[in-house]
This record gives C-alpha cells, sequence and structure tokens, in this order.
C-alpha cells in the first residue's frame, strides 16, 4: 500500500502526468503495429499456401520485432522476405531504441529524481520549537551545525533538492527540502516558532530569503551574512537584526592580533566589561620566573590565563615559567590592562612594519584596521586590478622573494597571510617561517580541517571567518556567549554550576581540575573582571571561563549545566572597535 501511494503521488504532478501520456500513446502506436504486422502475416501466408492461428501471427511478429528472430516460421516468397526485413527494422527502431528512451528520459529518470527529492523531508516534525533554521551553505553553516550537535540544540538545514543537499540528508543531517524564497517554506519549517534564522547565501538572496522570513514572522531573530557594505543596509531594512561582514570581521580580528613586540597588552577580544589581551614578555620582573613569583596581581590586577607556543594553548598554573618572548594572555577590564601596560611594558613602539598577504577583502579590512591603530603596514597583492595607487601596496606574488623584500619581510614585526586558499596558506606560512624565525605570523584557515596543518607550518596563530561568524551567530541564541579568541581558544560566560555555587573560586579547583580558567563573574550587567581567589560562587550569577575544545569539555563534564538559563542579550548592531594602540 505504502509503494502505491508514492506511486500514485508521483503520478499526480502535471509534467509527470504528460510524460505518461507520451508513454501510453507510443504503446498503442506498439499494439498497432503488432495488430497491422498480425494480419500482413496472415494474409502473406495465405498466398504461401500455409495457415496459421491469430496467436502464432502474433508471435511471429513479437520475434521478428524483437530481433530474437527463433527461426521456427519463415516466409518463402520474396514478398514475404521483405515484409520480415520491415517488421525487423521496424521493431529494432521502436521496441529496442525509441520506446527504451522514452521510458527512460520520460519515466524512470523522472522517477529516480523524484524519488531522490522525496527522501528527505519536507517539512519539520509537529512541536519543533527553538530550533535554527539555516538556509545556505559554506563552512559557517558547518561550524554552526558542529556547536548545534555539541550542544544538543535542534537545527534545519533548508535548501533545494540539489544533489549535495541530499547528500548531507543522507550522512545525517537535518535537512528539509524547500524553496529558500517561497513563505511556504518557512511555514513548514515553523520558522514562528524558531529560536534563530541564519542566512549565508550572497547578498541579494539572503535579501529575498529575509523579506519573505519577515512575511512569516515579526519577531524571530534573522542573522544574514554580507559581503558588501551596501548590503548591510539593505538586509536590515528587509527585516535583519544582525548582518555580518565575514570577510571584514576575520580581517580585523586578525589585524588586532599583532602583538609589536612592545611589552604592551594587545586586545583580541571584548566580554562585556572584559577584555583578553596578548602580550610579549620583555620585562626582567617577568622572563624566566615561575608566574607565582611575579607581581602582576598584585601590581595591575591581570589574570595571567597562559602562554602561546606557537599555536599551542599552555594553561597557566603556579610552576609555569615565563620564557623569553613568550607570548601571555591576560584577562582584565581596561583599567587593569592600563595598570599592567604600566608596570611591564618596554613603553618604546616598534616601528617595524606588518606584511599583510592578500589584497582581498580580507586582506583590505585588516589593513584598514592596522591603520587605525598606527601600525606601518605593507600590502602584497598579485592581481594587478586590486593594487590601490598607494606606496603601501606592492604588486607581485608573494612566494617571489624579492616581492616579499620590498614589502620589507626582513624588517617587518608580523606578517598577515590572508588569501582564500589554504594550501597557498599553508604554502605561505611554511615560507615566511623558513625566513624568519622571530616573526610573528598569523593565517586565515578556511576550512577547520587545515588549522592544525597551519600551526604545525609554523603560524602563531590562526582565525577563520566561520568559526568567527559561529559565535557571533551563537552569541545571538542566547544560550551563552562566546568569544572566539583563536581557533582552539574561546571565552564563554554560563550560568555557575550547582558543583560550584556556595563555594569560593579557589576551593572550586576548576584550573588544576579541567584546565579552565574562571575570568569574570557576572549577574545581569554587572560584572566583576578578575575576582579575588576568596570570592564565593553565587547560585545566581555567571562566570566567564577561558578554555582550549579539550578543557571546555572536561568542564562540562565535571559540571554538568543548571536548569537556569544563561542570560538572554539581544541582538545589537555591531560595532567595529579600533586596534588597541
Amino acid at each position: 500500500m505504502k509503494s502505491l501511494g508514492l506511486i500514485l503521488s508521483y503520478l499526480s504532478g502535471s509534467q509527470r502526468r504528460r510524460n505518461t501520456r507520451l508513454v501510453v500513446t507510443l504503446c498503442l502506436v506498439l499494439v498497432a503495429l503488432v495488430a497491422a504486422f498480425s494480419v500482413i502475416f496472415h494474409v502473406l501466408m495465405a498466398r504461401e499456401g500455409r495457415d496459421h492461428s491469430w496467436a502464432t501471427g502474433v508471435y511471429w511478429t513479437f520475434t521478428t520485432m524483437s530481433t530474437l528472430g527463433f527461426g521456427d516460421i519463415t516466409f518463402e516468397s520474396d514478398a514475404g522476405r521483405v515484409f520480415s526485413v520491415i517488421v525487423l527494422v521496424s521493431g529494432a527502431l521502436f521496441i529496442l531504441v525509441l520506446l527504451p528512451f522514452v521510458f527512460i528520459q520520460f519515466v524512470f529518470m523522472p522517477w529516480v529524481a523524484w524519488r531522490d527529492a522525496n527522501r528527505a523531508p519536507r517539512r519539520v516534525a509537529p512541536g519543533t520549537a527553538d530550533h535554527l533554521v539555516l538556509v545556505g551553505d559554506g563552512p559557517l553553516v558547518e561550524a554552526l551545525i558542529q556547536r548545534a550537535n555539541h550542544a544538543g540544540v535542534d537545527y534545519v538545514l533548508v535548501g533545494s533538492a540539489t544533489p549535495d543537499l541530499l547528500t548531507r540528508h543522507d550522512e545525517g543531517y537535518q535537512v528539509m527540502i524547500g524553496d529558500p524564497d517561497s513563505p511556504d517554506t518557512y511555514r513548514a519549517a515553523a520558522v514562528e516558532r524558531a529560536a534563530l534564522v541564519v542566512a549565508t547565501h550572497p547578498d541579494t538572496t539572503n535579501t529575498n530569503v529575509v523579506f519573505t522570513v519577515r512575511e512569516i514572522s515579526e519577531s524571530v531573530p534573522i542573522l544574514a551574512t554580507a559581503s558588501s557594505d551596501e548590503a548591510v543596509d539593505i538586509l536590515r531594512l528587509a527585516g535583519s537584526n544582525e548582518v555580518i561582514q565575514l570577510s571584514a570581521s576575520l580581517g580585523r580580528a586578525m589585524a588586532e592580533r599583532v602583538l609589536g613586540h612592545d611589552g604592551a597588552p594587545h586586545v583580541i577580544g571584548r566580554l562585556g566589561d572584559l577584555r583578553i589581551a596578548e602580550a610579549t614578555a620583555l620585562h626582567p620582573d617577568l622572563v624566566g620566573r615561575r608566574l607565582r613569583e611575579t607581581a602582576v596581581r598584585e601590581l595591575a590586577n591581570v589574570n595571567i590565563v597562559g602562554t602561546w607556543d606557537r599555536g599551542t594553548y599552555i594553561p597557566a598554573h603556579p610552576d609555569l615559567v615565563i620564557g623569553d618572548d613568550a607570548v601571555l594572555i591576560l584577562a582584565g577590564d581596561t583599567a587593569q590592562l592600563a595598570a599592567y601596560d604600566a608596570a611591564f611594558s618596554s613603553g618604546t613602539r616598534t616601528s617595524s612594519p606588518v606584511v599583510v598577504i592578500g589584497g582581498g577583502r580580507v586582506g583590505r579590512a585588516a589593513a584598514d584596521r592596522l591603520r587605525a591603530g598606527g601600525f606601518p603596514y605593507r600590502v602584497v597583492e598579485k592581481r594587478p586590478e586590486r593594487v590601490r595607487d598607494d606606496e603601501r601596496w606592492v604588486q607581485g606574488d608573494a612566494a617571489d622573494l624579492d616581492v616579499l623584500h620590498d614589502a620589507g619581510i626582513l624588517e617587518a614585526s608580523a606578517v598577515l597571510i590572508t588569501t582564500h586558499d589554504d594550501d597557498v596558506n599553508v604554502y605561505l606560512t611554511i615560507y615566511c617561517r623558513q625566513l624568519r624565525a622571530d616573526l610573528q605570523v598569523i593565517s586565515r584557515a578556511i576550512h577547520d580541517r587545515n588549522v592544525a596543518t597551519l600551526h604545525r607550518a609554523g603560524a602563531d596563530a590562526v582565525l577563520s571567518a566561520a568559526s568567527l561568524g559561529a559565535a557571533k551567530a551563537w552569541n545571538s541564541l542566547g544560550l551563552d556567549t562566546t568569544l572566539l579568541l583563536t581557533e582552539g581558544l574561546e571565552a564563554f560566560r554560563r550560568p555557575v554550576p550547582p558543583a560550584l555555587a556556595g563555594r569560593t573560586i579557589a576551593e572550586s579547583n576548576v584550573r588544576p581540575d579541567t584546565g579552565c580558567t574562571i575570568v569574570a563573574i557576572g549577574r545581569g550587567d554587572d560584572v566583576t573582571v578578575n575576582p579575588m581567589p576568596d570570592t564565593v560562587l553565587d547560585p545566581a550569577s555567571d562566570i566567564v571561563v577561558i578554555a582550549d575544545p579539550a578543557a571546555r569539555e572536561r568542564f562540562a563534564l565535571r559540571y554538568p549545566s543548571s536548569d537556569r538559563p544563561t542570560r538572554r542579550y539581544r541582538l545589537l548592531r555591531h560595532e567595529p572597535q579600533p586596534v588597541d594602540a
């Protein structure tokens, strides 16, 4: 009965009905030919003085038309043999060529395509709510799906019945088939009950998606990506709550990672009043000392969260020895970081340029942020049409040593590798690292699978637009708030776990037990940055924790979440922040 229902559903389409009529017509023509040939067979056999039954005539006609030709019944006259040839040729053309082609083209292939298109659902399960509706494709969507799977949040990936989307359904993705520009699609996706809609198509398509979703629901939060500055305003007018320019955000984030080698803290992320910064260890009161022997906490109340070693995060502990030119990860508010700057920086701003390889959207955004922060820079771009009429731009291939010399690679303090090809980025990372062992190398990753490779190639930091965008989108859900510091290190806010409620930070042993560091405590809009070790963890408060993925997993397993949801944050317009000088 199920198969019968599928067949009836398949035949209900207007195009399929036309195809079926064509096949039926050809079958009727075949029946007419068989009947005519059978009659002629009897007439010619009678002229030869032989008599056969009608069943024999039909039998001879089919065996001849199908080219089987058993040879048990043959004509003796020339007219009969000519007729046999006509039946043979017409049968070969009709039964072996025309009819199979029509059947495959107009019946079998449409049936296969229809079956494939309908193996994925066209609506979400009844009662689905608080889910993600993802409209688009690419690394950002993949990153969001990974986060949703890890957090146990429902999602549905909406799109047309393309082979790629159907393959994802077969691989276990939560897929729903529907036209992205149809209101019925979003009704079927229960968009009015969704927690967030994310659109990652090109700008014009995203505008249509946002406008269509707003036809169904005026309240559902919508986040869209944009490639151009003009599209940001248009998408907001269409109804998007948040618009992310992934390339521009990535370029700014990469520029913020430039240290300057002056020992001053350089902010790489913000979470409310909390600032996460990096600083090279140059001061004699830091270099060669154990963390317990430094006076950082006493002089500035800044928390040293850990250190970087060529992409490897080393959590801080009392016996951690600070090496020469170690990159310290600091947590504090603006005043605390200023106190650290006064106590431990050299006070001498480096004049060495920063080399930006790649003059695309990411490279241009990085250059603009470096200029705003007062950093000298040079941009290397291979394509002449992208090169600006500016002395700070160098046209040529970055793989050419002469081009890099013209850009000042030998005097540079850092290099930003921003091309849109992971293979090229790995190649250039290895090349720059071989040229300068002391150079700060910040690389871009398109795919998460290449992050570890770029670190092995010599990158000090690796960033991707997908991870930055996923963090922004995830924060919009309000389940927690996350700040991506670099690939493999995040700061996140979550409720105080029941197992820690009522205990002091020192008693909790969160850092030695999990590798995570509590850097702030928040209650509503009030945030205490770097609370003292004797601070009691209030069950009604949130904690802000810095951790790598392994430490975050240990934290989640050791301290299950409370039933109280993390404070929900409104979607706010993204305001770019200047590079800290």
